[in-house]
């Protein structure tokens, strides 16, 4: 952990040790590769430390196999630490127990059902993965979005991946990384590879 100075000590009334306790919201967002891969990275430092974590894809299709999921299920209740809650849109989201008559509905249903996990403190750990594209789409309040993130209660953490986030997002959020494509073998013509797109 570093012990460097930060170049800004605010008159908060806070101590170092409760502001370095402070719940964060996290947007990786950008036109580049890594938003999802650095999300996970965050997740299994979350899951290190013992916390409750959700996982929750809008976009990713029920049928698509990643390596990330198959490791967190692995992990899920691993040496009796928390269970790790995945969940994907696809054809609606599993708690629902049918598919979705269309991806707008699904992505309203999984935003409800989130909130309320929200307020009740049911993770310590959210990734709310291409969260900003049902956001974008109109299908979700980004206003909303935002009072939600900005009242939840307790020591939640929130991380959105997707490109374009929301301003509104952006402004509320305590880190924003935007990853910007220098290259990628797409523009050659090679199609993502396993172990490295998923």
């Amino acid at each position: 952990m570093s012990h460097g100075v930060p170049p800004v000590i605010p008159d908060d009334g806070l101590t170092t040790r409760s502001r370095r306790l402070r719940p964060v919201v996290i947007v990786n967002t950008g036109d580049g590769k890594g938003k999802t891969t650095a999300a996970c990275g965050m997740a299994l430092r979350a899951w290190a430390q013992g916390w409750s974590l959700g996982v929750y894809q809008f976009v990713k299709a029920a049928s698509w196999h990643t390596g990330e999921q198959d490791a967190f299920e692995a992990l899920s209740g691993l040496d009796g630490r928390a269970e790790v809650t995945w969940e994907r849109m696809g054809t609606g989201w599993s708690w629902t127990r049918a598919p979705a008559a269309d991806a707008e509905a699904s992505a309203v249903a999984g935003w409800a059902h989130i909130r309320a996990g929200l307020a009740e403190e049911r993770h310590r750990f959210w990734l709310l993965d291409e969260f900003t594209y049902p956001m974008v789409w109109g299908w979700i309040d980004v206003d909303e979005v935002v009072e939600v993130l900005r009242t939840r209660p307790g020591t939640q953490h929130v991380v959105i991946t997707g490109r374009r986030c929301p301003q509104p997002v952006i402004d509320l959020a305590d880190l924003v990384t935007e990853m910007t494509k220098v290259k990628h073998p797409f523009d050659q013509g090679q199609k993502g590879q396993v172990g490295i797109e998923w």
